[in-house]
């Protein structure tokens, strides 16, 4: 299968991985003024996007242990660099 229609493949779900992302952005900007908010709007995030992986790879039929806990660690890493720089 050639690398355009793999993609094009799954447009779909990169487009709502990509509203996830971007919601949590436009949140995380205007609550600025409320770090307590931010950190949930950065774990809301996180949470979103493991449970986006696991619906993903899901529905390909190839999620596997690794899979789900890459997710999570790249989840992990991210949260816990946003959140040091809150506080």
């Amino acid at each position: 299968m050639s690398s355009a229609r793999r993609i094009t493949k799954h447009l779909p779900h990169y487009i709502s991985l990509l509203g996830i992302l971007a919601g949590g952005v436009l949140a995380f900007w205007y609550f600025s003024y409320d770090k307590a908010f931010q950190a949930s709007v950065v774990i809301a995030v996180a949470a979103s996007y493991v449970t986006w992986g696991i619906v993903h790879h899901s529905i390909h039929r190839d999620l596997h242990l690794s899979v789900v806990i890459e997710y999570f660690a790249f989840a992990l890493l991210g949260a816990v660099l946003v959140l040091a720089l809150i506080f």
